[in-house]
């Protein structure tokens, strides 16, 4: 497990550059976390940790370059946006 939030959150840091190690790894368990308790919450048969990784690969794609932009309106991600992880 280590070895897949360390390969993705390196994909995360290729894809956008104004976050630190820190912010990129954090948003990869979340991003892993949420969509894996919304898939068993909705019903879902668990699919492994490929797939998983597969649809976090899938978000970095498509939105870590913007990751550092992420306004949160609810509490449960407030703390991604918080400067104190950004690169300066």
């Amino acid at each position: 497990m280590e070895d897949r939030f360390e390969r993705l959150a390196e994909q995360l840091l290729k894809a956008n550059n104004h976050l630190s190690y820190g912010q990129a790894r954090t948003w990869v368990e979340s991003l892993w976390e949420d969509f894996e308790s919304t898939r068993a919450k909705a019903g879902r048969t668990y699919k492994g940790q490929d797939m998983t990784e597969q649809i976090v690969l899938k978000w970095i794609e498509q939105y870590g370059p913007y990751l550092h932009q992420y306004k949160p309106s609810g509490h449960k991600f407030s703390f991604l946006s918080k400067d104190n992880h950004l690169k300066h």
